[in-house]
């Protein structure tokens, strides 16, 4: 189950609880706020904030080019203009926040992206949640013969069995023994920052994500491209919608 019960409500109530303002409004971003899509077996990803909309970026673009702008007939016009020539810099003056929750190994993949605001999950004060990322069957792929970095063709039958069956054993076996070393009511027990490192990296962590749009346009073209790994795809794959 992608949100616990505690988060679902939250999520309603938030819906269910409009607040007049005085800010710019982006309709499309307003359908989405809150609402958790799942991605994965157990992950979600959800918009918690944003500022600005098309407006904010034309602002930004006809008060840097002056002149320059004034034959665009429109806000749509001279967006598709500043995107199909490049000129980002009117972009980032729109940002977006994500609560995003994933695989610990994805989001190690994730963090390369260096130019955003994050706040993750602290295994430090917290337990982790005993859910773990386990492919599919069709998404059990050989390394590829042509690409260091690639799938190549699906594992299948006992050979796909066996794996799937390593995943899932040691990561319960990795979660019994975080929990044991933690100790139970009364027992003194290993510190949680000592303890997470014996997890595996297909637990789900949580986060917090805030990027403006040029650099999410940047994120979008690496990760929702047809050779990203699967399991950041489809988290891009989901924000493009």
């Amino acid at each position: 189950m992608p949100t616990t019960p505690d988060q679902q409500a939250e999520i309603n109530a938030l819906r269910q609880q409009p607040q007049p303002t005085l800010r710019s409004v982006a309709p499309g971003m307003e359908a989405h706020l809150y609402t958790a899509y799942p991605v994965l077996d157990h992950g979600f990803i959800r918009v918690i904030d944003y500022m600005g909309d098309d407006a904010a970026i034309c602002q930004a673009a006809r008060v840097s080019y002056g002149k320059g702008t004034k034959s665009v007939q429109n806000d749509e016009g001279l967006i598709r203009y500043l995107m199909r020539h490049w000129h980002s810099t009117p972009f980032e003056m729109c940002e977006i926040k994500l609560h995003v929750k994933l695989p610990v190994f994805v989001a190690r993949q994730w963090i390369r992206h260096r130019t955003a605001n994050v706040n993750e999950y602290s295994a430090r004060y917290s337990i982790l949640d005993r859910e773990f990322y386990i492919p599919a069957p069709e998404h059990l792929a050989a390394q590829s013969v042509i690409n260091n970095q690639g799938r190549g063709e699906a594992l299948s039958g006992e050979e796909a069995a066996r794996v799937l069956a390593y995943l899932k054993d040691d990561a319960t076996r990795a979660y019994d023994h975080y929990e044991e070393m933690i100790g139970q009511e009364g027992q003194q027990g290993l510190a949680r920052e000592l303890a997470r490192m014996n997890l595996p990296a297909n637990i789900y962590t949580q986060w917090y994500w805030k990027v403006d749009l040029h650099n999410l346009f940047h994120f979008l073209r690496l990760r929702a491209d047809a050779h990203a790994q699967y399991e950041i795809r489809v988290y891009a794959e989901e924000i493009c919608k």
